[in-house]
């Protein structure tokens, strides 16, 4: 199997390797099903997941479920689903236990007495953060890498990228199978990159896990995968998308000319480094009562409103003066990396900038991941569960993922064990890709360019602040793109390139769209009506 067929049957097809497709493997394979995870990048370290810094939310001296639901729900603007913020609430440091602590045994930070340090971030009452000094989500994929990589139920492709869900009424040739009121997501066409060629990749129940949308921005924290692919190939399958006008933006980028931002991680604030101006006044108590720990949409815009004011390009994050434990000591990986840069943060302030951070909006889904396509879920950040409403709460994103990852593969267990796999007569009606055109007319610099005027577009357009004629404009020339990307996309031969420049284009015109509909200020959200 998959030694250059290019036709599979595969009972669970998970597509993305970041916590939520982990965590969906593991529960799974752990119950003896047999679990293929793919993914686009050399390892299965190549998301979001591992640049992690903060943390995951766990649970905190005097703590309880609803005193972090009022959290939640305050960061959402109330805009989220109860039913799920109470699941994760509840469920949520149960599964942490259950899979981060007693399986893969994550070395989260301990005291002298063997119990587990905390921390707090911006909107946080309390202390409830599990953290590997700032680091956390490396450890946690590393703890995932060594017993994946050995489980016998689980096979990990390398450089596989999905182009398309495969479902009955848009795939298969027997007239039947398009009369059935109910769609259904039989796999993925998916592009091998080893090969140069398309796989047909027929499953009988199928989860995205793809991440996030960052890289259709001009400025992210994402890695490179973090495209939108899950959220474009869901709703062209006819799953309904939710939410998706609400990008968070997270306030603490390092300031540099071009690239991936590197993350400044929340937790810095929650030890108590403060954002300050060019003369060393701190100022978010000017913004709102909760200073530096105010949720991040309303932070990420305090520091727009300074940069406006002043004319500078960034502001400054004062560590040295404001935090009191040892900084390279709690937090390396910053530390490091900003004395690379050139700047000692025990001596001096971090220049940060606000960067596409979080997509609180994706697929929508219900407590068990299950979308509204028949055998298709959808995890992570890919996934609306309806935790985060209209801004999440700092730390609660590995912890969706963990949970709904656990939660969907639990649900997969009760379907398979019911027998509900597709039939042999659906998966012989779907044929293998036909590759669209032979024109060999892919130029790099094109592709170069149109990634820029998405990326320039959704930055200025469809980013921190929208006006009705911004997004307008940005319908127009997103909407133009596409046409010229589907003439293109027909007549030239499938590549890594072009299908990611096909998804970035079909994500933004999605993210755009829902904000011109809602015109209402919510969360992160921010709509100035002019």
């Amino acid at each position: 199997m998959f030694k250059g067929d290019i036709r599979h049957h595969i009972k669970v097809l998970i597509v993305g390797t970041g916590i939520a497709g982990c965590s969906a493997a593991i529960t799974l394979a752990n119950k003896g099903i047999h679990v293929t995870l793919i993914t686009s990048g050399d390892d299965i370290d190549s998301g979001n997941t591992p640049l992690a810094q903060g943390g995951i939310v766990y649970k905190g001296d005097k703590d309880s479920p609803n005193l972090l639901k009022k959290d939640i729900l305050t960061a959402g603007w109330r805009y989220n689903y109860v039913k799920a913020v109470n699941f994760l609430s509840t469920k949520g440091p149960n599964v942490v236990e259950e899979i981060l602590i007693n399986e893969l045994n994550v070395p989260f930070e301990r005291d002298e007495a063997e119990g587990f340090k905390l921390t707090r971030e911006g909107g946080h009452s309390l202390n409830r953060i599990l953290y590997c000094g700032d680091y956390t989500g490396r450890a946690i994929i590393d703890g995932f890498i060594k017993k994946i990589k050995n489980h016998p139920n689980i096979t990990i492709l390398t450089k596989r990228t999905a182009v398309d869900l495969i479902t009955s009424h848009h795939h298969s040739n027997r007239l039947e199978f398009k009369y059935h009121l109910v769609n259904q997501c039989i796999g993925a066409y998916v592009y091998n990159e080893h090969l140069n060629q398309v796989e047909t990749m027929m499953a009988d129940y199928t989860i995205l896990a793809t991440g996030g949308i960052g890289q259709i921005y001009l400025h992210t924290t994402n890695s490179d995968a973090a495209i939108g692919s899950g959220l474009v190939m869901a709703y062209r399958g006819g799953a309904k998308v939710f939410n998706t006008e609400f990008v968070q933006f997270h306030p603490t980028a390092l300031y540099q000319r071009g690239g991936q931002k590197f993350l400044i991680s929340e937790a810095l604030r929650g030890e108590g480094a403060k954002f300050v101006r060019i003369d060393g006044i701190p100022f978010m108590r000017e913004y709102d009562s909760r200073g530096d720990l105010a949720p991040r949409d309303i932070v990420t815009r305090a520091i727009v409103e300074e940069m406006l004011r002043t004319g500078d390009d960034f502001v400054y994050l004062d560590a040295a003066d404001y935090v009191k434990k040892d900084i390279p000591k709690r937090f390396p990986t910053i530390y490091k990396k900003c004395l690379e840069l050139g700047y000692d943060i025990t001596k001096e302030p971090i220049p940060v900038v606000p960067a596409a951070h979080f997509f609180c909006g994706g697929i929508l889904v219900d407590l068990e991941g299950r979308t509204t396509l028949s055998r298709l879920y959808a995890v992570g950040e890919c996934s609306c569960t309806g935790v985060h409403g209209a801004n999440r709460l700092a730390s609660t994103s590995l912890l969706e993922g963990l949970v709904w990852g656990h939660s969907a593969g639990n649900s997969i267990l009760k379907a398979i064990s019911k027998k509900r796999g597709i039939s042999k007569k659906l998966r012989d009606s779907i044929p293998d890709w036909s590759n669209p055109g032979n024109n060999n007319n892919e130029d790099p610099a094109l592709i170069a360019q149109d990634w820029s005027t998405i990326k320039h577009t959704m930055w200025n357009y469809v980013g921190i602040v929208r006006t009705t004629s911004r997004l307008k404009r940005a319908r127009e020339d997103l909407h133009n793109l596409s046409k010229r990307l589907y003439e293109f996309y027909r007549n030239t031969p499938i590549s890594k390139s072009l299908i990611d420049l096909f998804h970035g284009c079909q994500c933004a015109i999605i993210i755009t769209d829902s904000a011109y509909r809602n015109p209402k200020t919510t969360g992160c959200h921010f709509r100035i009506n002019k």
